[in-house]
């Protein structure tokens, strides 16, 4: 509830803005083999205000990482804004 009223009052949830239709998770719990049948959630965002959402130029969730050994649960997420 809190995101949405965030992403209402106009902040800009960056991954969604680039991957509008793609299903994107953060985070693979290691129980039940959550990454290995993509059953993630969504637990890292980075929002953008008025202001920087224009200069917004990629972003990804660098989801092979969760995939290795030793590896956190969550992938890294980041983005890139032009100058």
């Amino acid at each position: 509830m809190a995101y949405k009223q965030l992403v209402d009052s106009g902040w800009t949830d960056a991954i969604r803005q680039l991957y509008s239709h793609e299903r994107i998770y953060t985070f693979w719990d290691y129980l039940r083999n959550a990454y290995g049948r993509d059953a993630g959630l969504r637990l890292d965002h980075f929002l953008l205000n008025d202001i920087l959402k224009d200069r917004l130029k990629s972003a990804k969730v660098d989801k092979a990482v969760r995939g290795w050994e030793h590896s956190s649960d969550h992938a890294p997420v980041w983005i890139e804004l032009s100058d």
